[in-house]
């Protein structure tokens, strides 16, 4: 599957980034929140899925499994920007017009946090137009992966993503829903694979017909530097879990060593993902990832993402995607 460049509406500032051989469109999203949304802001398209009436050049390749007769298409977009004000700004928006439409369509919005700088991400969402506008009544939250520590511990993803982002949202309390922290990782996994499925029999937690996993509305992620996603590590037995739901890790090569973490088949199953990746730490792992020459018998977890009926979307700046040639 290849990606095609689509040049977006940019602002001055964005003009370094600017292609001169592709076509330029102005596309609009299908769902608004009641609320004015901020200009449009510097950055770069690139889409697999974006209408056009003429071919678009193709740039790179990017890692997927053969779709199966009858699979619905996944469509896979990179977008850089130029500051990470403005890819704020833009998960922002994109997050509050997603809310807006499963809770018109489902009058829920089950939404899929991960650690570390991804929080940090989300940040505008607690601001003016989105804190007013956002239907926060239909959130449902959930974690990818957690460190099996107290919910009070600095490891803990659910401290973070509690001091950064879901204390300043009116989200109801229990539809938040935290690993039980007194159990052992093994337990801890088992019990919220449990609460899970008790959530997708209340109609919640919707379910992929393609897959026969639960299907996530939206999973908001980020990428270690050595292409780990959620607590899946290269080389890990865990990368290959295709049955469980939620699975364990007790010898994480990254501290602290006891984690539950969603599988790749539920992470694939999402209607939606949003992968915040920036930095040029992490421009290895983008290269390997969406470069032509990959290496199948030797994936990073990163790479084994693709949606099966959904959309991907990476969320990048200029240092994150320095190696990539074509780019």
């Amino acid at each position: 599957m290849y990606l095609s460049a689509v040049a977006s509406t940019a602002a001055p500032a964005a003009a370094s980034t600017s292609l001169s051989s592709v076509n330029r469109r102005r596309s609009s999203p299908a769902y608004r929140i009641p609320a004015p949304l901020p200009r449009p802001l510097p950055c770069r398209l690139l889409s697999s899925s974006a209408p056009s009436h003429s071919p678009l050049r193709p740039v790179f390749a990017m890692a997927s499994y053969p779709a199966a007769a009858g699979e619905a298409a996944s469509r896979k977009k990179l977008i850089i920007f130029d500051a990470e004000e403005d890819l704020a700004a833009s998960l922002a928006k994109r997050t509050a017009e997603l809310s807006a439409k499963f809770a018109a369509e489902r009058g829920a919005f089950t939404v899929v946090l991960s650690g570390g700088s991804l929080v940090k991400a989300l940040r505008k969402l607690a601001e003016p137009p989105y804190l007013e506008a956002v239907d926060w009544s239909r959130w449902h939250v959930f974690w990818v992966d957690e460190r099996v520590v107290p919910k009070d511990h600095a490891d803990s993803n659910y401290k973070l993503a509690s001091d950064e982002f879901l204390s300043k949202v009116p989200i109801p309390a229990d539809q938040v829903y935290a690993i039980n922290d007194t159990l052992s990782a093994e337990g801890a996994a088992e019990d919220y694979e449990t609460r899970l499925r008790q959530l997708v029999k209340d109609g919640v937690i919707g379910m992929s017909p393609v897959t026969g996993f639960p299907k996530f509305d939206l999973m908001l992620m980020g990428m270690g530097p050595d292409g780990h996603v959620a607590s899946l590590f290269p080389g890990h037995p865990v990368v290959h879990e295709n049955q469980k739901w939620v699975t364990f890790v007790k010898d994480s090569p990254k501290p602290p060593p006891e984690r539950i973490t969603f599988t790749l088949p539920v992470i694939n199953s999402s209607a939606h993902i949003a992968l915040v990746v920036t930095g040029a730490g992490k421009a290895g792992a983008i290269h390997k990832a969406l470069s032509e020459q990959q290496n199948t018998s030797d994936l990073l977890p990163v790479e084994m993402v693709s949606l099966q009926d959904g959309e991907l979307t990476w969320f990048t700046d200029k240092p994150a995607v320095s190696m990539l040639s074509s780019i």
